[in-house]
């Protein structure tokens, strides 16, 4: 080889040069440019300031000098009294998940909290751990808002308003704290008692309820069966002495009506009326009386029932020729 051919040492030093200057300018210019996705935002700092916060899309920075950090803005979830095994499996965790209830009972009760990054300036920089302070916060909000309840509510019906004033706690702390997060939601997973034996106590405390519900509702289909034939009867009796009422009084006006008409023809005809009414009464009070009419004279009386009978026989006789 030539020695007049081989590189000089100021080409190869001129080469590295150049060499380094390309990767230095690649760097930058790959430095320079970043995308950021539909769910997230990036905040871009410099100097340890605030420069600006993008969403979607490309975006131009100053290398080296301008930082970005991008913060995932989905909803996500934790469990809050168990955590997930690698298999998949929920295991309790009992210093999370055991609360006290306002009739001193222990209750085991897991909850799903999912939240999101509302303000990812104040996520990245307000705290260090805005994470480990949500769960604490929730926590905290649970054991405030089941301590208010019994038991009992808190494991049937009063569990959707235990998730709503948690929630309305939950936001309230993180508004006050400003760690740039806010609640989506949070639901009840599950409650039990603790123990074995207090589950099996709950459930007969739970079928003794339920035998109380059915003799109250069996109780109130008899009260419904029985006030309607109760009030039929009711009515039965006032329409019945609304009628005796109604006859009664219809009564006693024809009385007078007829002691008036009375006392009209006993104006006319005293002795005849006074004779007449008389004669009424007898026959009235002594059906069986037999009557024997004479002038006071008479040497023989005859009973009237005999002509009576006579007559009666004659015109049958007069009938049969």
């Amino acid at each position: 080889m030539n020695p007049q051919n081989k590189p000089s040492g100021s080409a190869i030093l001129t080469g590295i040069k150049i060499g380094v200057i390309l990767f230095v300018i690649i760097v930058l210019i790959n430095g320079s440019y970043y995308s950021v996705s539909e769910q997230q935002n990036a905040v871009v700092t410099m100097f340890g300031e605030l420069v600006r916060t993008d969403t979607a899309g490309p975006h131009f920075k100053i290398p080296i000098i301008q930082r970005v950090r991008k913060v995932d803005m989905t909803t996500h979830g934790i469990g809050i009294g168990y955590a997930v095994t690698g298999n998949g499996q929920n295991i309790t965790v009992p210093e999370d998940g055991i609360m006290i209830t306002s009739d001193f009972n222990l209750l085991n009760i897991d909850f799903y909290l999912e939240y999101k990054v509302s303000d990812p300036v104040a996520y990245l920089f307000n705290t260090m751990e805005p994470e480990e302070i949500l769960t604490n916060i929730t926590l905290a909000s649970i054991r405030t808002v089941v301590v208010n309840y019994t038991v009992d509510e808190a494991m049937t019906t009063g569990k959707s308003q235990i998730q709503s004033e948690i929630k309305t706690l939950i936001a309230q702390e993180l508004e006050d704290h400003n760690i740039g997060m806010q609640i989506v939601n949070i639901t009840i997973q599950d409650s039990e008692p603790p123990t074995e034996e207090i589950i099996a106590a709950f459930k007969s405390v739970e079928t003794a309820k339920q035998s109380a519900d059915t003799a109250k509702n069996n109780a109130l289909q008899y009260q419904n069966e029985r006030i309607p034939e109760a009030e039929a009867a009711a009515d039965k009796i006032v329409q019945d002495a609304e009628a005796a009422k109604s006859a009664r009084i219809a009564e006693a006006e024809g009385q007078v009506a007829r002691f008036n008409a009375m006392y009209e023809q006993y104006e006319l005809n005293p002795l005849i009326t006074k004779q007449r009414m008389f004669y009424e009464t007898i026959e009235e009070v002594l059906p069986d009386l037999k009557v024997i009419i004479t002038d006071g004279n008479t040497q023989t009386l005859y009973p009237i029932e005999s002509f009576s009978s006579f007559a009666a026989n004659g015109s049958q006789s007069q009938e049969v020729q």
